[in-house]
C-alpha cells in the first residue's frame, strides 16, 4: 500500500477549502460564507463571484462574525466562517463556546494558516493549541485533513453534517497524495498496514509520516500508517485494532503535544490497550518566524524525527 502512494501535484490545503465550498454551495443554496477581512487568504474568490448575495464581509471583527453565523443557523442557513486558525479559535473562544457549541448551532468554523507552516508571520499567528481548544468543547467535531484533495472533500462533507464543526487547514503548497474520494467524518484512513509500529498522523504531518514510513520500511520495519483526519469523533476502533497488532505507537501533528492528537491516542490506548507511545509535535512552546520546512525541522516535526520516535517506541516494547 505504501508503494501505491504517489504525489500527483502540489497545492495548498486552503485552496482545497476554496474549491470545496464553491462546489458545496452549488449543491446547497443554504450555504453562506462569512469572513473577517481574509477572503483572499481563504480562497473565497470563486464563491464570491458565483454567489455574491451569500457572502458576508464582517471585517476585522471575528467575535461578531461568530455571532452572525450562529444567528444565521436559526433561519436554516449553513454558515461557513473563515479566518486564520488563531483568530478562528483563540480570539473568539467565548463566542464559540456560548453561541455555537453550548447552543448546538450548525456553524462550520473553517480555519486556515494553522500551525508552524504559516511560516514568516511568526508566533502570534501560528496557533499550536487550537485542536485542544476545540476538541474540549462538547458536541464540537474537529477535522484536520492532510492535503488539497482531502480538504476539498471534507469541506463538502461538513455541509451535510448537522452540528458545529471545526475544520483546520494550512497555508503552504503541499504534496497531493490522496485520491479524490468522498470524505467520511470519524472514519480513519488506513494508508499502510504493518505489524511493528503504528504511526497516527493528521494534517500536514501525514505526508511527513508517509516519508518516515518509507524510510522505516527500507530499514526492514513494518509500519501501520493511519491518517486520523477526524480528531473528534475519534475512530477508536481503528486505533485499538492497530495498536493490538503493533504494540507501540507514534503520533505526529503540527500542534502542541499537550492537548492534541497525541493526547487523544494516548487516552484511547490507556483505557483499552496500554502501549509505549512517542509523540511528535511541538513541546509546550510557541513558534517563531521562519521558512515552513525549516521550522518543521527545528521543532522536530519532520520525517527524521518521526523515524527516530518510531525506533524509540519499538525499543520500549
Amino acid at each position: 500500500m505504501l508503494n501505491d502512494i504517489e504525489v500527483t501535484g502540489k497545492k495548498d490545503t486552503r485552496s482545497g477549502f476554496g474549491d470545496g465550498i464553491l462546489e458545496a454551495a452549488q449543491a446547497n443554496e443554504n450555504i453562506v460564507a462569512l469572513t473577517a477581512d481574509l477572503a483572499g487568504s481563504l480562497k473565497l474568490g470563486g464563491f464570491i463571484k458565483a454567489f455574491p448575495d451569500r457572502f458576508i464581509q464582517c471585517g476585522i471583527a471575528e467575535a461578531n462574525m461568530i455571532g452572525i453565523a450562529a444567528g444565521l443557523t436559526i433561519g436554516g442557513k449553513i454558515p461557513y466562517t473563515t479566518t486564520f486558525a488563531n483568530f478562528s479559535t483563540g480570539r473568539v473562544y467565548d463566542q464559540i463556546r456560548q453561541s455555537v457549541a453550548y447552543s448546538g448551532k450548525n456553524v462550520k468554523i473553517c480555519a486556515s494558516h494553522a500551525g508552524l507552516t504559516l511560516g514568516e508571520d511568526g508566533a502570534t499567528h501560528q496557533i499550536l493549541e487550537d485542536i485542544g481548544l476545540m476538541k474540549m468543547l462538547p458536541g464540537m467535531t474537529v477535522i484536520v485533513p492532510c492535503d488539497y484533495n482531502q480538504t476539498k472533500a471534507a469541506t463538502k462533507a461538513i455541509a451535510n453534517y448537522e452540528g458545529p464543526v471545526y475544520l483546520r487547514f494550512g497555508r503552504p503548497v503541499w504534496p497531493i497524495f490522496t485520491k479524490e474520494e468522498d470524505f467520511v467524518i470519524g472514519k480513519a484512513q488506513i494508508l499502510n498496514e504493518g505489524t511493528d509500529v503504528s504511526i497516527f498522523a493528521c494534517g500536514h504531518l501525514v505526508w511527513k509520516a508517509v516519508e518516515a514510513a518509507k524510510i522505516l520500511e527500507a530499514k526492514g520495519f513494518s509500519v501501520d500508517l493511519i491518517n486520523i483526519h477526524t480528531i473528534k469523533p475519534l475512530d477508536t476502533a481503528a486505533i485499538i485494532a492497530s495498536i493490538k497488532k503493533t504494540k507501540c505507537a507514534v503520533t505526529a501533528e503540527e500542534h502542541n503535544i499537550l492537548g492534541g492528537l497525541g493526547d487523544s491516542i494516548a487516552q484511547t490506548a490507556s483505557k483499552n490497550f496500554p502501549i509505549p507511545i512517542e509523540m511528535v509535535g511541538t513541546n509546550d512552546t510557541f513558534g517563531e518566524s521562519g521558512k515552513p520546512e525549516e521550522l518543521l525541522v527545528k521543532y522536530g516535526l519532520d520525517a527524521a524525527h518521526i523515524v527516530a520516535a518510531a525506533e524509540k517506541a519499538m525499543a520500549r516494547k
